[in-house]
């Protein structure tokens, strides 16, 4: 990949966390990720344990996997969160971009389910609770990652780690949601076929 590529791409991500992240207010970001959680549990609701854990394509995650995937990843980023919101850097390094349990297709669809749920809960009542002028120097730092057009014209993911202020860390969780909402659809779309 080229390395103007790679700056565009880094361009673009930081523009963005700073436009929907940084200066936007709280609410705002309360707002947003409220919706991308709600369509994601919509879409979830229907989705009974046996299609959960078909398998459609090969090299994909099922259903169950990337709610599994969502849960691992953001119940340490509510972790993060409150660090950043205490003004401090979270300990540690950065959470794994395809953190996964150790099981995921073992644990109870239903409980996979709830929990997403209640760490969702969290979230948004702790961003509620927030104060809207709340300024701090403190960075979480995060793995991006940006799937981009090589050389090639083939879709490859970019990875690098960003230090993100509180209100940017706090967009990333719609975003991943939105990612892994069109992942399932798709992945329900080829079981339904």
């Amino acid at each position: 990949m080229s390395p103007e590529t790679i700056a565009q791409t880094q361009a673009k991500a930081r523009g963005y966390f700073k436009e929907k992240g940084t200066l936007a207010s709280a609410s705002a970001i309360h707002s947003r990720i409220a919706e991308a959680f709600e369509a994601l549990g919509t879409f979830l609701e229907p989705v009974a344990a046996a299609t959960a854990v078909r398998a459609a394509m090969p090299g994909e995650w099922t259903i169950q996997e990337i709610v599994d995937h969502l849960v691992e990843t953001h119940r340490p980023g509510l972790d993060e969160l409150w660090c950043l919101l205490a003004g401090r850097r979270p300990p540690g390094e950065p959470i794994p971009a395809s953190l996964q349990s150790k099981a995921p297709l073992v644990r109870p669809w239903s409980w996979l389910r709830a929990e997403l749920a209640r760490v969702h809960g969290e979230i948004l009542r702790t961003l509620a609770a927030a104060p809207g002028d709340f300024v701090t120097d403190a960075r979480a730092p995060l793995v991006m990652v940006v799937n981009v057009m090589d050389e090639r014209g083939k879709v490859v993911p970019l990875h690098w780690v960003e230090e993100l202020d509180w209100k940017a860390y706090a967009i990333t969780w719609r975003l991943h949601v939105i990612d892994h909402l069109k992942q399932a659809k798709k992945v329900l779309a080829a079981i339904e076929r």
